[in-house]
């Protein structure tokens, strides 16, 4: 539940704002356990198709070679993407790797493609641990749903450079993301998981 003190702190955000690249941010006492003081990267929205993205500080301490057996090297983090086909493997990595298949989130991250084609990049040492991220499953929304929500002021709109994107600590990360928005994000970003603990 918010306490007194955030129901004070009135924040908007524009529908208008939402586009690929994007990150969106829980608002501190988000009350879905998928969401928890997550920081979500949008890989693609349309005010008519709906919105995906993935939950990118949300580390699942299980290394891609315990996932994928037939992986190149351990030392790639696997990660909780989102409640929606958590059975199926998705990645994002920097642009500066042309994955086939592959689309763009934004000119400098790509995301999805042949899975064997970025499996063979980090098996030539191309591609290393701070380049690419993997997740199970995937966050996703219908046409106007995400909009609500904004509406329902459960999420904050920011933005990430790509250095943040990949190698920022994952624990870290959603007070990062708040804190260049301005004064009343930044406190929002000390606030504790629980209120009524403090």
């Amino acid at each position: 539940m918010e306490n007194d003190f955030f129901s004070k702190l009135a924040f908007e955000m524009e529908p208008e704002d939402l586009m690929a690249g994007k990150v969106l941010i829980s608002e501190p006492f988000l009350g879905d356990p998928n969401f928890t003081r997550s920081v979500v990267l949008l890989l693609e929205y349309s005010k008519t198709e709906g919105a995906l993205g993935v939950i990118i500080n949300k580390p699942l301490a299980i290394d891609m070679k315990t996932v994928v057996n037939t992986f190149p090297y351990p030392g790639f983090d696997f990660h909780y993407g989102g409640p929606v086909n958590d059975d199926n493997l998705f990645f994002i990595y920097t642009s500066k790797f042309i994955i086939a298949g592959g689309e763009k989130a934004n000119p400098e991250i790509g995301w999805g493609g042949d899975f064997n084609d970025i499996q063979d990049k980090i098996a030539l040492g191309e591609i290393t641990p701070e380049e690419v991220k993997f997740f199970g499953g995937y966050s996703g929304w219908s046409a106007g749903q995400l909009e609500q929500e904004l509406a329902d002021k459960s999420w904050i709109i920011g933005s990430l450079s790509t250095y943040d994107i990949f190698n920022t600590d994952a624990n870290l990360l959603w007070k990062k993301a708040l804190k260049p928005l301005g004064k009343k994000y930044s406190v929002m970003a000390n606030f504790p998981e629980n209120p009524e603990l403090n």
